[in-house]
């Protein structure tokens, strides 16, 4: 042990993830750990993707062990409920969990009468983040518990929609396949103008207008974007492409807030690199890193690629982002040419900017067992399998001394060179199988500081019992759960056995705080 760990084993801090001691069967047989409501509800929401299957339970059940969770603590906890809900949508970044969670929050507490705590349009409101969200949150009200909508979820909607609306949010997202529009929000919520937007009265009525009376609807003089997009609508379909192709030709896609989705059906013809040089200049990181084949097959010039790849793999437009490092690794795996791989792995490396120098030594086991390859959600081709090796060698790389291991039903160490890139590391894993985890820390603990295990915590039996057992009281255990699963691979929130969850990086800021014999609060409450 170094000094600085002895330290942090003296003052014995706690994290907040909680066993409550009562013995429960991993998926595989081992012997797990119930936790209490509030940590199952933590990391389930965290690793959860709404309807998405996984290995041990359906789409179905995950999604309703979510709901019952958040009505049990909507009562029961409302404030630390509320708190979590706002950070799942905001540094958790995850929309539809927290969007659902919102729902049963507000109706539990109604059908319970509660009025202690956060109120339920602020919590609605605080999860409403996207001009679209509040029409998503009204199909999954409406569809849950019909249409009748309580004046509180009423209230937070029009909240969301006075801070969201505008012309371009109105452009992007107010479409024929939204199941509510502007217009159909606007007459049920009654929101009212924001006071501090002069230009958000007359910027309502258009949305009800062209929702009600389409073929006569006239944009506000007050809007540039509005009257700028009216003016390119009203080109002829034989001219439009010589305006994409004109001098200020960019300049005036992006005034008028074209989309390159709007793009391609406006010009009613192929998106040919004249038409994607015209609107890269105003897409967003994402959207060109999503694009990246787009680009190739259209054959965009080597210096609009260029801009491309400044711009995706700039650390501000990473931050501001907020993506997750997987999708960096998903767009890494599909891009279609050599010229994108680098940016990507910068890209990647960006997002994982609060990765710990973690002193002394450590050991970095990732597990590769048949579980962990589930797809994070139906949208995405990337499974847990790598999403767990991206932060398992990004923090082997940060250590100052590290042991990266992959394990399953076998295990092994993985080498690695000082400044390695993660994606080239990455190649060196494997599938492995089963989950004997157990055997793994057995086989590759020897005396380190500090042992962090990325999992879905569903190790198989073993005669010497759990993983976590293996390794002396006094040496800090840091698992991370990406699944969510009910039953843990060991105790958690007591002594040095510590449990965090989900898919961000952020949640390793807490290492170093526990090893400072700080408290590891909430990331919330932190």
């Amino acid at each position: 042990m170094t000094r600085f760990n002895k330290k942090a084993a003296r003052a014995r801090p706690t994290s907040r993830v909680t066993s409550t001691g009562r013995i429960l069967r991993t998926y595989e047989g081992g012997r797990g750990r119930e936790r209490d409501a509030r940590s199952e509800l933590f990391l389930l929401a965290v690793a959860n993707f709404v309807s998405q299957q996984t290995s041990y339970e359906s789409g179905a059940d995950r999604d309703d062990r979510f709901a019952t969770l958040v009505r049990q603590l909507a009562v029961t906890d409302p404030a630390w409920t509320a708190g979590l809900l706002g950070w799942l949508r905001g540094e958790g970044n995850l929309r539809t969990a927290s969007i659902v969670g919102a729902a049963e929050y507000v109706k539990a507490r109604l059908d319970a009468g509660a009025i202690d705590g956060p109120s339920n349009r602020q919590v609605v409101a605080s999860v409403l983040q996207r001009p679209d969200e509040p029409g998503e949150f009204l199909g999954y009200w409406t569809a849950q518990y019909g249409r009748n909508v309580p004046k509180p979820v009423k209230r937070g909607i029009a909240d969301a929609v006075r801070r969201l609306y505008s012309g371009k949010s109105l452009l992007k997202y107010d479409t024929a396949s939204k199941g509510y529009r502007f217009g159909d929000i606007l007459n049920l919520v009654h929101a009212a103008p924001d006071p501090d937007k002069p230009w958000q009265g007359e910027l309502f009525q258009y949305a009800l207008d062209r929702r009600h009376n389409p073929d006569t609807a006239v944009p506000p003089e007050s809007s540039r974007v509005l009257t700028a997009h009216r003016e390119l609508m009203a080109v002829p379909v034989e001219r439009r492409r010589a305006v994409v192709t004109s001098e200020g030709g960019a300049a005036r896609l992006a005034a008028a807030g074209m989309t390159w989705e709007a793009l391609a059906g406006w010009l009613q013809g192929p998106m040919d690199r004249a038409a994607w040089e015209s609107v890269i200049p105003s897409m967003g990181a994402m959207s060109l890193v999503r694009n990246l084949r787009n680009f190739d097959e259209a054959g965009v010039s080597d210096e609009v690629a260029a801009r491309v790849a400044a711009k995706i793999s700039d650390p501000a437009e990473v931050a501001r982002s907020r993506q997750f490092p997987f999708r960096y690794l998903a767009a890494y795996q599909h891009a279609p040419s050599l010229r994108w791989s680098y940016p990507l792995e910068q890209a990647l490396g960006h997002s994982l900017a609060n990765v710990p120098a973690l002193p002394g030594r450590t050991l970095v086991l990732v597990d590769r067992s048949g579980s962990m390859w589930t797809r994070l959600s139906d949208r995405s081709r990337l499974n847990r399998a790598d999403a767990a090796a991206i932060f398992g060698t990004a923090l082997a790389l940060r250590a100052a001394d590290a042991d990266l291991v992959e394990f399953g039903t076998t295990s092994r160490r993985l080498a690695f060179g000082e400044g390695e890139s993660v994606l080239k590391i990455l190649g060196r894993f494997g599938d492995l199988g089963g989950t004997d985890t157990t055997s793994a820390v057995r086989a590759h603990y020897r005396g380190q500081d500090r042992v962090l295990i990325v999992t879905d915590e569903q190790y198989t039996y073993n005669r010497h019992g759990g993983p976590t057992e293996q390794i002396p009281a006094e040496v800090p255990v840091y698992t991370w759960n990406l699944a969510g699963y009910r039953a843990g691979h060991g105790p958690s929130g007591t002594g040095n056995r510590h449990t965090f969850g989900g898919l961000s990086d952020t949640a390793f800021r807490m290492v170093p705080l526990l090893e400072a014999a700080q408290d590891a609060d909430w990331p919330w409450a932190a």
